[in-house]
């Protein structure tokens, strides 16, 4: 819990507060839409367990995602929006507080300087979808 804290995430609640009317529209409480929109909750922790994992994160929530792809085995074609308008400890929260629900004990940290970085290159939703595919080939995501 003490990472958790020093990536901004020890207000209480906050992440939720934010994920309900960001990101809860579409991806309801992070379990998703079976065809529909992928599941964030079980899969977010095992992505940002790696500092490639937590970049691409943050370029997903930064530039959004288009096109179609697999998650736990289901497939997916959806288009995510960029959420740029967002700072970056309020993205942070967000992502913590849906990392934070999966298996991966203790939880990975995304912390807001990782959003800072990548806030620094914008790239198009579908170079995002490009370097998905990357790590996914190489086992990085579920």
């Amino acid at each position: 819990m003490a990472a958790l804290a020093l990536a901004g995430c020890g207000k209480k609640g906050a992440g939720q507060k934010l994920y309900g009317p960001n990101c809860g529209i579409c991806h309801h409480g992070g379990y998703g839409l079976p065809g529909e929109v992928p599941p964030l909750v079980g899969r977010l922790d095992l992505i940002a367990k790696t500092p490639e994992g937590r970049a691409y994160l943050a370029r997903v929530m930064l530039n959004g995602l288009d096109g179609p792809i697999k998650a736990n085995g289901g497939r997916y074609n959806f288009s995510m929006p960029s959420f740029r308008r967002l700072n970056d400890e309020q993205l942070s929260l967000i992502l913590n507080w849906l990392i934070s629900r999966g298996t991966t004990n203790p939880a990975p940290v995304i912390t807001p300087n990782v959003f800072a970085a990548a806030r620094k290159e914008e790239i198009g939703s579908n170079r995002v979808h490009d370097l998905r595919e990357g790590l996914a080939a190489q086992g990085k995501i579920p």
